[in-house]
């Protein structure tokens, strides 16, 4: 694997591959000692744009249990807010010997840019472009969801036969998009539920279907519900009335918790806003996996950086010997 941009172009084996690897990733994470040396003198570069503390921090302490070198960039109080161009930063961070880079950017297509250039020679991994995709949290879902429903004996499982259900900002929504292409990848059915004015206008090409009642999805048994958040900031127009109005229609709230299936799971990304698209009691219920999201973020991760570059460097290894 050369880079990870997409879901959308993941194929199917190269999927399972690394939730293959993420497993034996978690499993190291029972150890006493978490940290592998699998990639000591490797350099790691954290270039987000973007503001984030989930995403960067799960990246960062993967890169670190596997032994590399993290160097953390924020655009905040760099050379960028100066007017700094992607390409210079590129060739900065070029010119230092990175290995790989994790980017997030606002800009959809900038970690495709980066990887195609020809400015950098590393790995480019999509930390979150835009609204366009973010592909290492959809492997963590998809991950989490495989976990929870197969538990010991998920290994080399796909999702054939599971339904998902996405409900919430699905316009504004990387994760929908990245979700959505994974997931029918791995054979589930993904719904997706929202009010008509969060619905994207290219949804036709998407592999899912489309509700916009959520009380009429929840009774279709989903095996997982997934409840996106609201991003009011990225909202500059009136998508709904009120959050009241928006809660009492689209918000996974105890009602509606109730009505789900004992082995139904609740999924959220984060962050949450309590009490707009999820209650507390959702949020906190058993069958709510975010705090396992988190959890699996890191061996995810840790697994796409490990094919990244060490299984990159393996393979090269094995062509020379040959």
């Amino acid at each position: 694997m050369r880079h990870l941009l997409d879901t959308k172009t993941l194929s199917r084996p190269d999927a399972l591959q690394i939730l293959d690897v993420a497993e034996d990733m978690a499993d190291t994470q029972q150890r006493e000692v978490k940290k592998l040396p699998t990639l000591r003198g490797k350099t790691v570069v954290n270039l987000f744009f973007e503001d984030s503390t989930r995403t960067r921090i799960s990246f960062e302490a993967a890169a670190k249990r596997l032994s590399a070198d993290v160097i953390n960039f924020a655009a905040k109080g760099s050379s960028v807010s100066k007017g700094e161009s992607l390409q210079d930063t590129a060739q900065t961070l070029q010119a230092m010997g990175a290995d790989a880079v994790v980017i997030r950017h606002s800009a959809s297509g900038a970690p495709l840019t980066l990887a195609t250039s020809g400015w950098i020679t590393a790995g480019v991994v999509n930390a979150g472009d835009g609204t366009h995709e973010h592909p290492t949290q959809a492997l963590l879902d998809a991950f989490t969801i495989r976990k929870r429903v197969f538990g010991d004996s998920s290994r080399g499982r796909d999702l054939e036969g599971l339904h998902v259900t996405v409900v919430g900002d699905i316009l504004h929504s990387r994760v929908a998009r990245s979700n959505v292409w994974l997931l029918h990848t791995l054979g589930a059915e993904v719904t997706l539920v929202a009010p008509p004015t969060l619905i994207p206008h290219d949804v036709s090409a998407w592999p899912a279907r489309i509700e916009y009642d959520l009380d009429a999805a929840i009774a279709a048994a989903p095996d997982a519900l997934m409840v996106l958040r609201i991003q009011l900031e990225r909202m500059s127009a009136a998508y709904f009335p009120t959050e009241r109005e928006y809660s009492r229609r689209w918000g996974l709230d105890p009602r509606r918790l109730d009505s789900l299936g004992a082995d139904s799971i609740v999924m959220h990304p984060g962050p949450m806003n309590r009490g707009l698209e999820i209650s507390a009691e959702a949020a906190d219920s058993p069958g709510s996996t975010v705090l396992d999201q988190v959890t699996n973020g890191v061996s995810v991760r840790m697994a796409v950086l490990y094919l990244l570059l060490a299984g990159e460097r393996q393979n090269d290894d094995r062509e020379d010997a040959a």
